[in-house]
């Protein structure tokens, strides 16, 4: 248990670390924090330099424009994100009381008692880092793995279709519509309609 314990604690240490790396790749900004001298923004939109950088020069780069986010569409973003959070943060606080259903049920899934807590944790980091802005997509892609488990699970196990095995599969795309709704990064990386041709 100690050594899962530690293990646990190796990965969030790795998780936050990687957090910072990329919230500074997102907002523009060099390795050592200071502002990426290419990136502008104007009132109408944002161009955003994203360059993740390496010893001896840039590794990657690319530009990235967002159009301003509605109020309407950031607060429908919000809400269905705080809405998804919410559970996942309840069922990551059950995941650590250990009531006699949560024990049970991970047991009749074919799991021992003692990931229960770092299932918890594991869940809690990745909510955490969905609801901070620099971090949601880490989040987000975290989280999707979490319930990518939770689907291979369910089919391992035999459990009905549509209300077992693809549940964590309708929380995935809540998770991503919420996000997607909210981030003008991630609507320019993956646009639904296309731009006029000019």
């Amino acid at each position: 248990m100690r050594e899962m314990t530690k293990r646990t604690f190796v990965l969030i240490a790795l998780l936050a670390t990687s957090g910072h790396a990329l919230a500074y790749v997102l907002n523009g900004e060099n390795a050592n924090g200071q502002p990426n001298e290419k990136a502008n923004a104007t009132s109408s939109e944002r161009t955003g330099k994203i360059s993740i950088e390496r010893s001896g020069g840039t590794f990657m780069e690319s530009n990235i424009q967002t159009a301003p986010v509605s109020k309407k569409t950031l607060w429908a973003g919000r809400i269905i994100s705080g809405l998804l959070a919410l559970f996942l943060v309840f069922d990551s606080v059950l995941k650590f009381a250990k009531p006699a259903p949560v024990v049970e049920g991970t047991i009749k899934l074919g799991y021992p008692e003692s990931v229960i807590l770092t299932l918890g944790i594991v869940l809690l980091t990745g909510t955490v880092l969905y609801l901070i802005p620099p971090t949601s997509v880490l989040g987000a892609i975290l989280l999707t793995g979490y319930l990518g488990g939770a689907v291979a699970t369910h089919v391992r196990v035999g459990d009905p279709l549509f209300t077992h095995v693809l549940f964590p599969v309708y929380v995935g795309v809540l998770l991503w519509l919420g996000l997607y709704l909210r981030d003008g990064r991630l609507r320019a990386l993956v646009p639904l309609r296309s731009k006029p041709a000019r």
